[in-house]
């Protein structure tokens, strides 16, 4: 749509004696609102009040005894206020000392045709109503009326928003319950291990999201670490956690001595259930509690962080492509070992693609950086901290899912060295 000039009305002009006396009328027994008060160069004040809608203005203006204009007050301002229940109004104002001319009356008016037609004769529409008049402290005039066209029009806004503000109740209750239905699918007890101390968090950027993490018992002192970040954001892509949270758990107990076996199921599922723009990024970690080995398979997702006790940094990456998108698919299982004081890190781009004020990324960089400060405290602690400093650089409205997994591997003693 063309943009077009401004044009409304700013004011109508009604005289009066006294502003401050007039004031108290308008707002006390008419329950006008005060639209402005200002005082003028001139040093005139500009006193106007307004209806509770707030479709007009009326200025309140005390002329000098003297001027033209103050043989305006007391007159009939041609000014209508349309109420959708007058009678209503009326015993409203008249107990609070409104005076009023004569009671509400019944009033119907027949709008003739302006011009002769050769046309048809059609039926000449009739508006019907009820109307008063009263007036203020000044004798100023005013007809109070309502319409059965206005009326209507009124009644279907009132529906309108009546709706669409029970939509918006159903919907924020909808989402709601889908917050509540999505937090059961996150771990709720991680597995006992007997040299790995470690500890996850996701905060998401709207009330459901896209990232998933997950701890699997695998049986026979063997723990799944899952963590996958869906693509989309919202309803969407909380619908597409949910599939491939349910396709990875029943999976791993058809597949559990198998990895690849275990992912390639997975993908043919979630390929078959999902729409075909939709895929997730995956990082799949088998760790074997007796021998501190760890398999794992990186599907397109972030390199993992794996900080040695010596302070060295290696990056677990990509060992494949991403879930859910090609039906011919398969991915490559890499076995490192972790000993005592390293630390393992999985993490969604959250965490270092938040940006602050400035568009600068924290970065995998300032990742590491923070994670070799916090080495020494536990786990849970170092995600707390982690988290911390990526809100106080991105202070701002989070705009993606934050996921975290930090695992310590234990000191003491390890059944098999690599």
């Amino acid at each position: 749509m063309p943009n077009r000039p401004f044009l409304g009305i700013h004011a109508v002009d009604v005289f009066v004696r006294d502003q401050d006396q007039s004031l108290h009328f308008y707002t006390e027994k008419l329950g006008f609102t005060l639209a402005f008060d200002a005082r003028l160069q001139s040093g005139d004040r500009w006193l106007a009040v307004s209806p509770p809608d707030g479709t007009a203005v009326l200025a309140l203006i005390a002329p000098a005894p003297d001027s033209k204009d103050y043989k305006l007050i007391g007159r009939s301002t041609g000014i209508v206020l349309v109420a959708e229940d007058v009678i209503a109004k009326y015993e409203e104002w008249r107990r609070r000392g409104v005076r009023f001319q004569f009671a509400p009356r019944l009033r119907r008016i027949k709008f003739q045709h302006p011009e002769p037609s050769t046309a048809p004769a059609e039926p000449a529409p009739v508006w019907g109503g009820v109307f008063t008049q009263f007036k203020d402290l000044d004798g100023n005039s005013f007809l109070l009326v309502s319409f059965d066209e206005v009326n209507r029009d009124l009644e279907a806004k009132r529906r309108q928003l009546a709706d669409k503000l029970e939509a918006e109740r159903r919907a924020t209750q909808e989402l709601e319950i889908a917050r509540q239905v999505q937090a059961r699918l996150f771990p709720q007890g991680l597995p006992s291990m007997d040299t790995l101390e470690y500890s996850a968090t996701c905060i998401q950027a709207r009330q459901v999201g896209g990232d998933y993490h997950d701890f699997l018992d695998l049986g026979r002192g063997r723990f799944g670490l899952v963590l996958a970040d869906i693509s989309g954001k919202g309803i969407a892509a909380a619908l597409l956690m949910a599939n491939l949270q349910a396709n990875l758990r029943s999976q791993c107990a058809v597949a559990f001595d198998e990895p690849q076996r275990l992912l390639r199921s997975v993908n043919q599922l979630f390929y078959e259930n999902t729409a075909d723009s939709a895929y997730a990024t995956l990082f799949f970690a088998e760790y074997d509690d007796r021998t501190r080995r760890l398999r794992y398979a990186n599907c397109g997702h972030l390199a993992a962080l794996l900080l040695r006790r010596d302070r060295t940094v290696e990056r677990l990456d990509s060992t494949g492509t991403v879930v859910g998108l090609f039906k011919e698919w398969d991915c490559s299982i890499t076995e490192c070992p972790l000993f005592s004081g390293d630390t393992l890190v999985l993490y969604t781009d959250g965490v270092t693609e938040s940006f602050n004020p400035a568009d600068e990324e924290w970065g995998e960089h300032r990742l590491i950086e923070a994670l070799q400060r916090h080495r020494e405290l536990p786990s849970q602690a170092v995600v707390s901290s982690i988290v911390d400093e990526v809100q106080q650089w991105s202070p701002h409205e989070q705009q993606d899912d934050i996921t975290l997994i930090v695992a310590k591997c234990k000191e003491g003693h390890v059944g098999r060295q690599f």
